[in-house]
Parts: structure tokens; C-alpha cells; sequence
């Protein structure tokens, strides 16, 4: 699993802080299947606090039927304060650990600006790879901020502009847009947990620089339009947060399904560890 795994995964803008007013708090597992065959799980837990200050801790586990030629797991963390447009990130740590490697990202983050940023080990260098530069790294959010989807005003948080927003994303190797774009509302429900509709975006990955254009994966992630993001309300704020994520891949569909959507008040355990 590389290092881009949890923000591609589990991808995912944003309005004033008085619109995302009241605490937050909302643990969700997954299961992970590809091509109708399970692959792992994941979970991510938000915590959006009344001032609008966010930590969001996400974990991952590949294995399944896909434990024969790939295994790994990560884990990441994000810290930042809901802006008037997006979410501004402060800090960013990812850990990845695979069978034959082990990979960290960090980064700190100020005004959307990349102050800092490691990488270890440090990528290949290939001539064909797009140049990271350093207007690249200004007006970005790190991966794990883009999972949280604020909607300001006071009208519906399910309204369909919701869906009609740029994710700038860096994640310490490359710079990409995430578009979504509205499609549908579709209903939803998980045993001991969120039940009611769920807002559905269509979302194209656009790459800016530290990719490979060449590269059939890139390619094909680019002429991609099999990607959804289903996005569900998190109880006590005006945030949203992934319910159901459908990536289409070059051997089958990668699908990210809720098992649990635990808020505060429910009685669930808030602890997002991947099992």
C-alpha cells in the first residue's frame, strides 16, 4: 500500500466557522471489497469541535483475497481549523507499512501553505516525473482533511451545492484536484447507527504535478468516471463525512462500504481502528 493509499481511498470545502457551530464526534468503519471480493477495512473518527478546530484519525488494512500478493495497513492524522472555504490544514502524518516497505509522510501546513514536508524513504527519481514546485504546495489540504465536508448557511446540509466544490489536495508527493460534481441523494442505513439520505458525488481525479503522465495507472485514473463519494451528515454540526466510496480500478470496482456510523450520543465506541 503506497503512501497516496488513504487519501485516494477514502476521499473526499468549506463555508464560515458560525455555520459548522457545535461539537462533533462520529467514528466510521468500512469494509473494503474489490470486484465483489473483500480486500480489507478501514475507519476514520472526526472530532469538530464547537470553534471549528478538527482532528481526524484514519487507519486502513489491505489484505483479504488480496493477502497472496499484497498486504499492508497505515494509519494517518490530521489536525486544522474549518476556514471560510475550505477545510486549513495544520498538520499531517501519515504511516504505511507493507510487506516489503515502510513509508511516513509529514507535514506541516500554515494558511494552506506547505511549510514542511518529509518523506522517507524518499521517492525515486524518475525523469519522468512531473516536478512538485512551490507554488504547488500554497492554497492545499492535506488527504485526510479533504474527508471533511462542511456546508455553510442554514438551509439544507444535503442541498445538492454541497456536491459542486475543488478538494486542492497534497499529499507529500503530489499535488491533485479532487472535482466532485452533484449526481443524486440515495437512502442509507447501518445497523446501530445514521439512517436517512445520503448525498451523492460524482468526483474526477485531476493530476497537477509529482505523477507520471505516462504511466498507465495515471492514465487511467485521469479518463476516470467511475467515482462516487456518498456523503452523510455527522450529528451536532453542519459537516459531512464519507458514507459509501466506489472507485472504479483497471481490475474491478473498489468499493468503501460504512459498517458502522457511530455519533456521539449513540452508545457506540468512538475508536476508529481498522480490523
Amino acid at each position: 500500500m503506497n503512501h497516496t493509499f488513504l487519501g485516494l481511498a477514502l476521499l473526499c470545502a468549506l463555508p464560515s466557522e458560525a455555520a459548522l457551530a457545535g461539537d462533533g464526534k462520529v467514528a466510521i468503519r468500512y469494509a473494503l471489497t474489490l470486484a465483489g471480493l473483500p480486500v480489507g477495512s478501514a475507519a476514520i473518527n472526526i472530532n469538530v469541535s464547537d470553534g471549528g478546530a478538527y482532528k481526524i484519525i484514519a487507519s486502513a488494512k489491505i489484505g483479504g483475497v488480496l493477502s497472496l500478493v499484497s498486504d499492508g495497513k497505515g494509519s494517518a492524522t490530521a489536525v486544522g481549523k474549518l476556514g471560510a472555504n475550505q477545510p486549513i490544514s495544520t498538520g499531517y502524518a501519515l504511516n504505511s507499512v507493507s510487506a516489503d516497505k515502510q513509508q511516513t509522510v509529514r507535514m506541516a501546513i500554515s494558511g494552506g501553505t506547505v511549510t514542511e514536508s518529509e518523506i522517507n524513504p524518499e521517492l525515486t527519481l524518475r525523469p519522468d516525473r512531473i516536478p512538485v514546485t512551490d507554488a504547488d504546495k500554497r492554497g492545499v489540504i492535506d488527504p485526510v482533511s479533504a474527508l471533511v465536508i462542511p456546508v455553510g448557511g442554514k438551509g439544507d446540509i444535503l442541498d445538492h451545492s454541497a456536491c459542486e466544490r475543488t478538494l486542492p489536495i497534497f499529499d507529500g508527493a503530489q499535488r491533485f484536484d479532487i472535482k466532485l460534481h452533484y449526481s443524486r441523494l440515495e437512502k442509507v442505513k447501518v445497523k446501530g447507527g445514521y439512517a436517512g439520505p445520503a448525498l451523492v458525488c460524482t468526483a474526477r481525479y485531476v493530476p497537477i504535478a509529482g505523477h507520471r503522465p505516462a504511466r498507465e495507472q495515471t492514465k487511467f485514473m485521469a479518463a476516470n468516471t467511475d467515482i462516487e463519494l456518498w456523503l452523510a451528515p455527522v450529528s451536532g454540526t453542519r459537516v459531512l463525512a464519507p458514507w459509501h466510496i466506489v472507485i472504479g480500478t483497471q481490475v474491478g470496482r473498489l468499493v468503501v462500504d460504512a459498517t458502522r456510523f457511530a455519533q456521539e450520543g449513540s452508545g457506540s465506541e468512538l475508536a476508529a481502528t481498522a480490523n
